[in-house]
């Protein structure tokens, strides 16, 4: 009898432990799984609050990218505005017509010959147009007659013929120096023309400047 109930008290005391002992790793349990949840939750808010952030840095990058590209646009389309109104006001500059030339090329296997009409464009003078009071003509008590106004145009014509000798000179050599397979091609007329302009404006030495080159009548037989 006293057998019995040492051994009945023996497994009480056994169960109460294992009882105790899982009550423990129930709570440690629940205590892990708070942890975790915990940590998931820490993990999802910081990558939601990095997210934000490199939204927002973005955005603020992008805005002033966009910011800075509409800038150098407005900026290249003012200066290429400048520019184009820059070249217009150049380009009226005055034709001075250089006349006919008939003109052997530089063709080995067959004789070649060029027949062109050129003309330049040259840059005016301050002093080109300006306006001049007419001298007071002499006799008794300066009642003489005034001269008759000079024509600006066929001033500047009267100065450019000074040149022309040497201008039309210069044509003839870069002209002459071509073959007529290189003339007949748009690239070779112009590559002509910018030599000539380059030649002449060494003639006019700083005086006037060659804005172009044209050629009227091209006949290459």
């Amino acid at each position: 009898m006293v057998l019995f109930k040492v051994s009945e008290l023996y497994n009480n005391t056994k169960t109460g432990k294992m009882e105790n002992i899982m009550a423990e790793n129930d709570k440690a349990g629940d205590n892990k799984q708070q942890d975790i949840t915990k940590f998931l939750i820490m993990t999802i808010a910081s990558i939601i609050i990095m997210f934000v952030v490199f939204a927002g840095v973005n955005y603020v990058v992008m805005e002033n990218l966009i910011t800075q590209k509409l800038s150098t646009i407005n900026t290249s389309q003012e200066e290429l505005a400048g520019d184009e109104s820059s070249e217009d006001e150049i380009q009226k500059g005055i034709i001075v017509d250089l006349g006919d030339f008939i003109l052997n090329l530089c063709d080995e296997s067959q004789k070649k010959y060029l027949k062109v009409n050129v003309a330049i464009e040259v840059t005016k003078k301050d002093t080109d147009f300006a306006e001049t009071e007419p001298e007071k003509g002499g006799g008794h008590g300066g009642h003489g007659a005034a001269p008759a106004p000079v024509d600006p145009l066929e001033a500047i014509q009267k100065e450019m013929n000074q040149y022309k000798p040497a201008i039309r000179d210069a044509v003839i050599t870069n002209l002459s120096s071509k073959t007529s397979t290189e003339l007949a091609t748009a690239a070779g007329k112009e590559l002509a023309k910018e030599q000539i302009t380059n030649d002449i404006n060494s003639i006019l030495g700083g005086e006037r400047e060659v804005l172009r080159v044209s050629f009227g009548q091209f006949i290459i037989q």
